[in-house]
């Protein structure tokens, strides 16, 4: 009992240490049953949310994010240089910088009337694209160049500019507003993007040609892309490659500009370099919706040229003064001023480079630079504005609509007299009684054919002999029929394979768009069926120039094979392309297309043979091989309301020098021109003359020479002063 009472008394008076935890955790546990009951409630309303978005909203966002996409938007690049071989800049460009106009909703927003259904633009769009033109328009007579009053940028054309019908560009396009903006402009509107959000200052190029005009069609000249993506076969191309979504820095903006002739188009890729790009965001509408990621252009290469301007200069002017010439002074007892154009090219034996290429007349190709031609202007051109030298095709007309190919007449006696000797039908030490003229055809219906002139030239004692005094009746003879005899309406086709082994009937290769083989008539004319005079008739006339119409860079290559004995070497216009900070890309250097072996007397036998006497060379340091031709063309005109028909002389002219260690292979080409000896001879010799000065055709350029006293200059025969 006292123990009892004792522990009760002990219990009383000490506070159990179990109770004290009993009476502290009602507090705890009340804190952690709301910590439970509100993430209870938090994670309830999450997931009513995410019902909500699933099966309430779902449909919705998944329309948003399925019509918003992203578009490329190309940045035009700054265009490679063309260069001269000396590193003059014959087409260039310069930068400029062009304010650009971004398209969004809030310019595009309509409402629709509720009577008559009509949808228009929200007024709030309509007035905000406005305030935006108004302001441009004022900002810039404010901060721009001062221009002719015709010339102002309103609010109206700003508003033109801007598109917002979408009727020019895709709704995601930007639209230029101001080509050329001047540094006030620049940094003005850098200045103040915030005010301006829609608009963007991009780096573009303006191109340019040299004013001297040099080998312009060579060079060519550029198109908008949009005008140029349906007619040539690279765009074709190009816009197949850009459906399939492709490299955006190769993607083209109708607006840019391309090559579509000449060197610009052949070098387009290596020119262009690669497009720059905004990628934008896209909505359904096809608007964009903010610029998302920016990609900068890269500058285009440089090509550089063989070439030389001053070379090119003088071979140009050497025409015009030609033609000029045979307009008044007679040639064989008559003017011709049906001579209105004329073709050259000079190329090196050695290495293939093309140092002057020239169709005359030419014309300013910055004319194409704007992106439009006026209709008066185009109809001026549109018959004189390729190369000539290259096709014959718009790329100049006699005064009776002779193109640039022309029968290249005597010319062809050197190749004639090759075959005539490869054949076995001649050897070097033929002879043969030259009488003025022979016949050919069936007993009864025999057609003769003369010499120039009717000229007989007597007794030759070697194949050399018929070339030098340029026989028509040598040729018929000794290989034109004998061709014939030994392999019948066959030989029509021997004969063509002669041809195409020095490049007649061929492309010479140099890459230059429209590019021509020539045109061929021994064909048709072997075609008895067609109205031809039958095999033997087209392969005498082919004997001596008559049936093949070539350009004057078939032959200058044909000029340059005789000259390297066989060896047809490519026609090079380009010697490298450079980056923009001058690293050399690619070389080009010398390129056998074929070569065609005879034995070596031939050559020699041949080559000695081409020594036709020539007027204009007659104080010329150096010997030289050279080969003359007058082809005859036929045109009809009305004479008292008849149509009758006459033979107009064309003048053609080859030659290389010097003969024994050949440099610079030279043709040219004066339709209409009389006697080449007359017209195409003189262009030659002043060519050259300026290859001599400029690089030697001995190897020491003439114009390192030291200056000669006046008391020890001549005077040449053509009344030129030489030193």
């Amino acid at each position: 009992m006292c123990l009892l009472g004792r522990l009760n008394v002990k219990s009383f008076f000490r506070p159990d240490a179990r109770n004290e935890e009993q009476s502290a955790n009602p507090s705890l546990s009340l804190r952690i049953n709301i910590f439970f009951f509100g993430t209870f409630i938090i994670f309830c309303i999450i997931i009513v949310r995410l019902a909500i978005v699933q099966f309430v909203e779902g449909p919705t966002l998944t329309e948003v994010e399925t019509s918003r996409d992203t578009k490329n938007v190309p940045l035009a690049s700054i265009r490679g240089s063309i260069l001269a071989k000396g590193g003059e800049k014959l087409a260039y460009s310069t930068s400029v910088q062009t304010l650009y106009f971004s398209l969004t909703s809030d310019y595009t927003e309509t409402v629709t009337d509720k009577k008559t259904k009509l949808t228009s633009r929200s007024p709030e769009a309509t007035a905000k694209a406005n305030q935006l033109a108004a302001d441009l328009a004022a900002d810039f007579a404010k901060y721009g160049a001062k221009v002719p009053e015709d010339e102002v940028i309103t609010k109206d054309a700003v508003l033109k500019a801007m598109d917002l019908d979408s009727k020019v560009y895709s709704g995601f396009m930007l639209r230029p507003i101001k080509r050329g903006l001047v540094k006030e402009e620049i940094a003005y509107f850098m200045e103040h993007k915030d005010k301006y959000p829609n608009l963007t200052v991009s780096e573009e190029d303006e191109r340019h040609y040299d004013p001297d005009t040099v080998a312009v069609q060579t060079v060519g000249y550029i198109k908008p892309f949009k005008k140029s993506k349906e007619s040539l076969d690279i765009y074709l191309n190009i816009q197949a490659a850009m459906r399939q979504d492709a490299d955006p820095g190769l993607a083209y903006r109708d607006d840019e500009f391309v090559g579509f002739d000449g060197l610009e188009l052949q070098y387009q890729r290596e020119l262009r370099g690669r497009n720059g790009y905004l990628t934008v965001g896209v909505n359904a509408k096809n608007m964009a919706e903010g610029i998302e990621a920016i990609v900068p252009p890269v500058k285009g290469n440089d090509v550089w040229t063989t070439i030389d301007k001053n070379i090119q200069l003088k071979t140009e002017q050497a025409i015009l003064d030609q033609i000029k010439w045979v307009h008044s002074n007679p040639v064989q007892g008559k003017v011709h001023p049906d001579a209105k154009t004329g073709y050259a090219v000079a190329m090196e034996v050695d290495t293939g480079n093309i140092v002057a290429i020239a169709s005359m007349e030419d014309y300013d190709t910055n004319i194409w630079t704007s992106g439009t031609l006026p209709t008066e202007v185009w109809d001026e051109l549109q018959l004189n504005y390729q190369n000539g030298a290259v096709t014959p095709f718009s790329s100049g007309r006699s005064g009776h609509n002779f193109e640039s190919a022309v029968f290249l007449g005597s010319v062809i006696k050197p190749l004639t007299v090759l075959i005539g000797l490869n054949e076995g039908f001649i050897t070097t030490r033929t002879t043969y009684p030259d009488k003025g003229s022979t016949t050919f055809g069936r007993a009864g219906y025999e057609t003769t054919v003369r010499n120039a002139g009717g000229h007989a030239y007597g007794y030759f004692k070697s194949p050399a002999m018929a070339i030098e005094k340029s026989s028509n009746v040598f040729m018929i003879d000794m290989v034109g029929k004998k061709l014939y005899e030994k392999y019948g309406s066959e030989g029509v086709k021997v004969w063509d394979k002669y041809m195409r082994e020095f490049g007649l009937g061929e492309q010479p290769g140099s890459g230059l768009p429209r590019e021509h083989k020539g045109l061929i008539n021994y064909f048709q004319e072997a075609n008895t069926e067609e109205g031809g005079g039958g095999a033997q008739s087209a392969l005498v006339f082919a004997s001596f120039g008559q049936q093949g119409k070539y350009t004057a860079l078939q032959l200058a290559q044909y000029a340059s094979t005789l000259a390297n004995q066989g060896v047809r070497i490519k026609p090079q216009l380009v010697s490298k392309i450079t980056d923009q900070s001058g690293n050399t890309v690619k070389t080009f250097g010398r390129e056998v297309l074929n070569e065609v072996k005879f034995d070596k007397a031939y050559w020699r036998e041949v080559i000695k043979g081409m020594n036709t006497s020539v007027s204009a060379f007659e104080d010329f340091p150096y010997d030289f091989a050279r080969k003359t031709g007058t082809s005859q063309q036929q045109y009809r005109i009305k004479v008292n309301g008849v149509k009758t028909s006459y033979l107009a002389d064309n003048g053609v002219f080859i030659a290389f020098a010097p003969r024994d260690k050949p440099k610079l292979a030279v043709a040219v080409i004066i339709p209409e021109g009389g006697f080449g000896s007359n017209s195409a001879a003189p262009v030659a010799r002043k060519i050259f003359d300026a290859y001599d000065w400029e690089y030697g055709l001995d190897g020491t350029p003439k114009k390192n020479n030291p200056p000669v006293k006046d008391d020890d200059k001549q005077t040449a025969g053509d009344g030129a002063t030489t030193e």
